[in-house]
Order: structure tokens, then sequence, then C-alpha cells
């Protein structure tokens, strides 16, 4: 047994010195790959962590994501200290690889995935055999299950062959094959948390966004020639959210990757594992707010114009029948000489 563990966080640092590609490997060539995601390969490298030596690959996902894809192994992988031990070499390695800033806010994906090539009979019959284990391990827990549950982690299983079987949780995954055939599982399950984490990140943009303009309002002191925001905060507020539009689509569309029947079944099963549809229904809902909220404010930008141009006219009227007054006594007091 292999223990792949994958950590996928924020990174905006743009380099172009190597070309980036498509996501690739995936079984069986699908005729067309994913979506616009581009992948650049940072490099590789091999750590100590804990005493265990951990190969480390770094990759970049369309100038956004960094994914950390870790292969380590550990004796009695299933066991209760074992648990612990890959516990361990898991914060070393994000305390190595996460900044503290991210760390603190939480904003980054952890996943963990068995992979298991040697075994007697059956995957079916492996996963009956450990089932305890294996729940214990996806969930990364060291309590026991009873059988319900262990059942409802174990649930989603999408088979390849005979021989080839992939146990897919919210938490972890274990996949199974006797050929060694692991890589083509672990791209969908990276490209999985990438959209997690992605969408995760568009909802904290909007939400930051809602409260600056929320700041902005309560800054913004209406007098006289000051009707709220003006034009250049207007025209920040709907670039703003047509970016975050533009993002939330490109976003999206890279769900619609799949070109082979067991690409499309496991990608399937990722999805409503980690819960991706919820995530873009929370977030298409935010950014529907944010429209309804820039329609208001252009709304109330064109009621605030219009009553400064009415406070204008009113003050014009009010300067000319002073200027009526102020001729008139004149008149008046020359008429007197």
């Amino acid at each position: 047994m292999q223990i792949c563990y994958l950590l996928v966080f924020p990174d905006n640092v743009k380099s172009m010195e190597i070309p980036t590609m498509p996501i690739i490997g995936l079984k069986d060539a699908p005729y067309f790959q994913p979506v616009d995601i581009n992948v650049l390969a940072i490099g590789q490298q091999t750590v100590h962590v804990e005493g265990v030596a951990v190969t480390a690959i770094r990759q970049r996902l369309d100038e956004r994501v960094q994914v950390l894809e870790c292969h380590f192994k550990l004796p009695d992988t299933l066991s209760q200290n074992a648990i612990q031990h890959r516990q361990r070499i898991e914060r070393g390695l994000s305390k190595m690889f996460l900044s503290e800033k991210y760390r603190l806010s939480g904003l980054y994906e952890e996943y963990i995935v068995l992979l298991v090539s040697e075994i007697e009979g059956t995957p079916d019959q492996f996963i009956e055999q450990n089932a305890e284990g294996l729940a214990r391990f996806m969930r990364s827990q060291r309590e026991i299950f009873d059988q319900s549950e262990i059942d409802e982690i174990l649930v989603s299983r999408v088979r390849y062959s005979r021989d080839e079987l992939t146990v897919v949780d919210w938490d972890g995954a274990a996949i199974i094959s006797k050929v060694g055939d692991f890589q083509s599982d672990i791209e969908l399950l990276k490209i999985g948390n990438y959209q997690l984490l992605r969408y995760r990140m568009l909802d904290q943009s909007i939400e930051a966004s809602l409260r600056q303009i929320s700041d902005q309002f309560k800054s913004k002191a209406k007098g006289f020639f000051r009707p709220g925001l003006g034009r250049s905060s207007l025209r920040r507020i709907v670039s703003l959210r047509l970016e975050l539009m533009l993002d939330f689509e490109h976003t999206d569309q890279n769900l619609l990757l799949i070109g082979d029947w067991y690409t499309a079944k496991l990608y399937y099963a990722i999805q409503e594992e980690l819960y991706l549809a919820n995530w873009k229904q929370a977030v298409q809902a935010k950014l529907d707010n944010l429209e309804n909220i820039s329609t208001t404010i252009q709304e109330h930008f064109a009621l605030s114009w219009r009553g400064l141009m009415e406070q204008a006219e009113l003050f014009g009227w009010i300067v000319l029948l002073i200027g009526y007054f102020v001729l008139f006594f004149m008149e008046e007091i020359k008429i007197g000489h």
C-alpha cells in the first residue's frame, strides 16, 4: 500500500518560463480534455518528515492554485497508530509548503488517497475484509465507526475493470488496481479539489466585495454635492462584478471535461462527494445578490443625481428671485430720489 496526500492552496504567482499544458494522463485518452485547465510543472523533490521519505510533486493550475501531490509509505497503513503517524506527516508537509496566511484562514484543501496494488481476491473482497480500517483511513479518524457509518463511507464505488475499483468519500479515497494504474484517478481527484477550492475562493471574493460596498456606503457622507457613491465607485463595482462572473463561468466550464465513460462516472462521484453542485449554487446565489445590489446602486445613483439637479435648479430659482428683489429695491430707491 502507498499513501498519496494532496494539498491544494491558492497561488497567484505568475511564471511563464515553462509553457503550460492541459491535464493529461486520463484513462483511455478521452476525446476531449478538461476545458481551460492549464498545468505548470513546478518541480519534484524528496523531503523527510517524521522519519519518512516523501516524494512531493508540485504543479500550478491556471496560475491560481498550487497542487502538492505527496507519495509515501507507512507500515500497517490502516492501523490506528499509522493514522496518527500519517497525520503528523500531513501537518509537517502543510507547515513546510503552505504559508501561514492560508493555514490560519483555512483556505486550502487536503485529501488523502490510499493506493493498493497487491491484493488477494477481488477489490470488493478486499474492501469487505478491511472495511473498518478503510473507513478510518478515508475519514482520518481513530474512532471506531458503526456498520451504518462504514457503509456510508464506502458506498461510492466506481469500477473500471474486474481488478480495478475506486472508492470515493468527501475526505479521502481508495484506489485499488492490480496493474498499478493510479495516476489517472489521482488527476481527477486533484481536479475535483481544485474546483472546490476555486468555488471557496470565489465565495470569499464575493463576500469581500459585499463588505467593501457596505463600507463605501457607510463612509460616503451624503452632502449637498456628494449624493452617495460616485461614478468612479460605481464603475469599480460593475467591473468587479463582471470579473467575478467571468471567473465563475471559467470555473463552471471546467466541469465539462469528460470524454470516456469511466472518467465521466468517476468524476460524477467526485462531484457528488465534494458537494461541488452545492458550492456552485451558493456562489451563483451570491453573484445574483451582487448583481441586484449593483442594480440598486445604479438606481440610487440616478435618483441621487436627479435630486442634486433638482436642488441645483431650486437654488438657481432662489438666486434669480433674490436678484429680482434687489433690482426692485434699486428701482424704488432711484424713483425716490
